[in-house]
């Protein structure tokens, strides 16, 4: 692989000194493929490792259908279950990553919003007339007022924030 020196050495020889492809590829000893690769290159070469996975991905079907069954099951227990020839501590990476897929909502959590997340909004109509100009004035049935609050803005949450 050509290294983000050669890359640059290689440019730098084309750019700057004119060099031609074959004088070039002689002079740092490299095909004139690559060095017209490195001349059509965006960027400096780099190194990607191709993903090869995990072993957990052949047990993956099984421990998804244990999950669905049984979601609170230990990940001793599901390693047991599907012959887990491996280290515990691999297997149990993963069970937590699936778990939260198929534990069922905790009825007793509380929903946190940040400041400006969430507001209500609500439409009010006060017991008035208004005046609107020209001599003219609306109920408030015709001219209804918009009220928004924050959920930070409530008075729980500023006390909250403030302890």
């Amino acid at each position: 692989m050509l290294s983000v020196e050669d890359w640059a050495e290689i440019r730098r020889l084309r750019r700057a000194e004119q060099m031609p492809i074959a004088q070039i590829a002689r002079v740092l000893g490299i095909s004139r493929n690559t060095v017209k690769a490195a001349l059509g290159s965006a960027g400096p070469p780099k190194y990607r490792r191709a993903w090869a996975g995990s072993v957990v991905d052949a047990f993956e079907p099984r421990i998804r259908e244990l999950l669905q069954a049984f979601p609170q099951m230990p990940s001793t227990v599901i390693a047991q279950r599907i012959g887990w020839p491996y280290s515990i501590r691999t297997l149990s990476g993963k069970v937590a990553e699936l778990r939260p897929l198929y534990l069922p909502p905790d009825p007793a959590s509380r929903t946190v919003y940040l400041a400006g997340e969430i507001a209500q909004h609500d439409f009010w109509f006060p017991p008035i007339e208004l005046p609107v100009g020209f001599g003219q004035a609306r109920a408030a049935k015709q001219l209804p007022v918009l009220t928004m609050i924050t959920a930070a803005a409530r008075d729980g949450d500023r006390q909250a924030t403030s302890a």
